[in-house]
Formats: C-alpha cells, structure tokens, sequence
C-alpha cells in the first residue's frame, strides 16, 4: 500500500441503474499516478469528464451523485467508489455510457470481481494519505459522525431502526483488501416495501428488485434467499461510508465512528473534516504512524 495503484487491465460490465432504471456500460480502465478516480460520460458530448471528489457531490437522497460545472453527472457511484476504496484502486478512469453506475446485485461484490479480473498495478509513485490528529465530530438531525485518529484506518457504524427486521445493529472493520472483500462487499442495499410508491411517485428506485436490493416488508425479509449476513443492513450502512468517504480524495487514515449513517451525513462529515485543516495531515502511507505519535506528543 506504499505506493499508489490503478488497474492493470480494462474491466467491463453492463447492468441498470438503480434509480434511473436505464442501462448503462460501464468500462474501469487504468490511470497514471496522482490522476483518482475521475467517470466520463461517454454519451455525452463536451465536458463530461467528472472527478471523484467531495466538492463535486450534488445530491445526496438515496445515493450519492457527483457532477462537473457543465452539468455532467453521474449518480449512485458509493458502491463501485467503495470497491476502488476497499482494494485499493488510487487511479482509475470510468467510462459510463449513462447517467447512472449499474446496480448490478446492490452491492460491492461484482465491482470488486471486475477489479480482481483487471488485476492491479502499483506505480513508483509515494501514496498519501489523510491522517487524522485529532477528533472531529458533526451532529445532523439527532445523526453523528465522528473522525478519531487510530492506528489503522476503520470503519464502525450504528443503526436502529423500528423495524424488528433490522432494530438495532453495529458493524465495525479494519480497512483492509481481504477483509472488504471477504466481509463487507457483499452486503446489499436495502428498502423497505411500503415506501416504493413514494419512492417511484420521486422518480427513484425505478430499477429496483429484489435482484439488486434486499426488500423489507410486514413479514420480514420478502427475498426468497433471505440475507447474507445477519447483521447485512449494518455491513451496508459501512459500505456506503467507506465510497463516501473516498470522495475525500486520499484515503483517510483514522476511525470513522457514525450513528444513523446516510450519505448526507457521510458527506457532511468529509466536508467538516477537510475544512478543519488542524485535525489532519497529509503525509505518505509510510509516515502515517510517525505522523500520528507526533500529533501524540504535541497535543
């Protein structure tokens, strides 16, 4: 992880949006070092090339939506961003014929598959990372967020809600490639079934199913194949925490502890971090310890 990586080979996939319900191809192709993460709209003409940053987040409802000054957008980009975030992918070019990211099974599992066939290559170039010094926390309608500096960079998320099918649930991972992959990539999107008519009434959730979501209704899960993990709704709330998070830009080298997560609040959190420029530095991965016993010791 001491240098930055991009992908080795060109990925391809094709699939709906979930809420556009339009179809789209999606293309991940290699980068050069310092280039992130950046999705091109290839149906579009002129500017419409998009870069993966917090200061291009336009919508937050149910999903995360990027967009340049000329309009270009791209919607619902938390899973595949979490998947680059979770492997590792620094530099990456996504070429999309549309306006949304595929839903493919509503998780991070296939976008994961699409890099592990691309395979990754690591640069000559030094990786820096964001690494947080001291606490910053945001409050949003009785909803927190908080970085902590921590050795390893991490995740921990809390949810409740009054459904007895979900109720009260926390999940907490290390960032790491194997874990992500093994425990966190596969945990779906969810809904519940008495909000779908709203939902479409919007113009959301046009291309949801129970084969891109898991469904939530009076009796419980209404998906034959039930859940992947028990605790599945957590695993997802982190999820989409962690593509969030990526927006940022670098990775973040601390502990992001949420209650009652959602890309709102996500966001926001990136935002209040970034503007307060004394809870970070940047440094390379492999002064990131030295950096936080620094801070230690100052502080």
């Amino acid at each position: 992880m001491s240098n930055r990586k991009t992908l080795a080979a060109v990925s391809v996939c094709a699939g709906i949006g979930l809420h556009s319900g339009k179809r789209v191809r999606m293309v991940l192709k290699p980068a050069s070092p310092g280039t992130g993460i950046h999705f091109v709209r290839t149906d579009l003409t002129g500017d419409n090339r998009i870069a993966a940053r917090i200061a291009n987040v336009t919508t937050v409802r149910l999903g995360t939506t990027i967009a340049n000054e000329a309009g270009a957008s791209v919607a619902t980009v938390e899973h595949l961003m979490s998947a680059l975030a979770g492997l590792g992918v620094d530099d990456a070019v996504v070429e999309i014929d549309g306006p949304e990211t595929p839903a493919m099974d509503g998780s991070a599992a296939p976008f994961v598959e699409l890099i592990r066939q691309a395979g990754l290559k690591e640069s000559a170039a030094p990786l820096r990372v964001m690494r947080i010094l001291k606490p910053v926390s945001i409050e949003m309608q009785g909803r927190t967020a908080t970085f902590l500096p921590s050795i390893k960079p991490a995740i921990d998320v809390e949810i409740s809600f009054p459904h007895p099918t979900v109720g009260r649930q926390r999940y907490a991972f290390d960032i790491s490639d194997q874990i992500f992959s093994e425990d966190v990539a596969a945990a779906r999107t969810f809904g519940f079934r008495k909000d779908v008519e709203a939902m479409h009434a919007a113009g959301l959730a046009l291309g949801g199913s129970m084969d891109n979501a898991v469904v939530i209704d009076d009796g419980g899960i209404a998906n034959p194949e039930g859940l992947r993990f028990a605790d599945e709704f957590a695993r997802h709330k982190a999820l989409d925490a962690l593509g969030d998070l990526s927006l940022a830009g670098a990775p973040i080298f601390g502990r992001y502890f949420a209650h009652q997560p959602g890309h709102a609040l996500n966001v926001a959190a990136v935002r209040a971090l970034m503007a307060d420029t004394s809870a970070w530095r940047m440094v390379s991965y492999a002064d990131a310890d030295e950096a936080l016993e620094a801070a230690s010791v100052d502080g």
